[in-house]
């Protein structure tokens, strides 16, 4: 680890160095060399991490350095050409778009993945299944407490906890599961982390925890048939009354096949007229190893054929 920090140093001089002396040339990599920064949803810190440590172990003279925060933060750093890609769950406005445009730039967006939100209790509560009706119902403040979902809940308030006020999973419910409706203030809140969300509900029996799918990995199954050990996922159905003939997990098999119904894509926004690292990255993300690392962490690849193992909800 200290020998791949000092290694990574280096090049950050080199590069430092080398812009002192010609400014004007603009960014000094290439396809697969140089040093770069990215942005990245922090939903999706396990999976990036991995394509980063698996791509710098195949181009030694490249660097990644990925800055993980929130999605409006990420888009913000690629409208203000501060990086020249962004990992997040939406594509461009037109506002955005227009912003880029007027000032000679044409950014592609790629299509990476298929995410999840995952919702997640403390062991110790009963519930395991929820309509997407009713997480609609906690979210906007009409429902509060677990017995309004559940007469028979021994457990009473309930405590939502996001990663980020500014994170894609934030706008995601309420574009998608409150239409546009905003979050309720007494019962809904944000930590820092989707690591704090886990933490939080783990020592909180009332609390619901939404966080990124990629979170949820059992790393000894390699199957991506088991979830952490630390909480409970609860299964989610399309229909008004959930059961357990249709509610589902967010396995792997489930995303695939549309079943699950908290699915989001993940894209890859790139504004790199050079064809440079940014590129080179995006591109590995796309073939038949980075698509690999998505399949493991039990997401749904974008290009890569997939092979689902089938499951049978408990």
């Amino acid at each position: 680890m200290m020998k791949r920090q000092f290694w990574l140093i280096g090049i950050v001089l080199l590069a430092v160095l080398s812009a002192c002396r010609s400014k004007s040339d603009g960014p000094t990599d290439t396809y697969s060399s140089g040093v770069i920064s990215i942005a990245a949803d922090e939903s999706f810190e396990p999976i990036i991490q991995e394509e980063i440590d698996v791509f710098e172990s195949l181009y030694p003279l490249a660097g990644i350095v990925p800055r993980y925060t929130t999605e409006v933060e990420a888009i913000n750093l690629l409208l203000k050409d501060s990086v020249r890609l962004a990992i997040a769950t939406r594509t461009l406005t037109e506002e955005e778009m227009n912003s880029f445009h007027s000032r000679k730039f044409f950014p592609r967006e790629i299509k990476l993945a298929t995410d999840g939100l995952a919702l997640i209790v403390n062991r110790g509560n009963p519930d395991s299944l929820l309509s997407v009706r009713d997480f609609s119902r906690i979210l906007t403040g009409e429902a509060k407490n677990w017995k309004e979902i559940n007469p028979n809940s021994p457990l009473k308030s309930i405590q939502v906890v996001f990663d980020n006020k500014n994170s894609s999973t934030v706008r995601y419910t309420m574009d998608s599961i409150c239409d546009g409706k905003p979050l309720a203030t007494d019962n809904v809140s944000a930590l820092k982390t989707n690591q704090q969300v886990i933490k939080y509900v783990a020592e909180n029996p009332g609390a619901m925890g939404v966080i990124g799918v990629n979170w949820l990995g059992n790393r000894s199954d390699t199957t991506n048939l088991s979830f952490t050990e630390e909480i409970r996922v609860m299964a989610v159905s399309a229909e008004d009354v959930a059961t357990p003939a249709n509610s589902y997990k967010p396995y792997q098999a489930y995303l695939y096949y549309g079943n699950y119904p908290l699915a989001r894509p993940i894209y890859a926004l790139l504004n790199d007229p050079r064809s440079g690292l940014p590129w080179g990255f995006a591109s590995f993300m796309t073939s038949d190893k980075g698509q690999r690392i998505i399949l493991k962490s039990g997401l749904v690849p974008a290009t890569q054929p997939v092979r689902i193992v089938h499951v049978k909800d408990e």
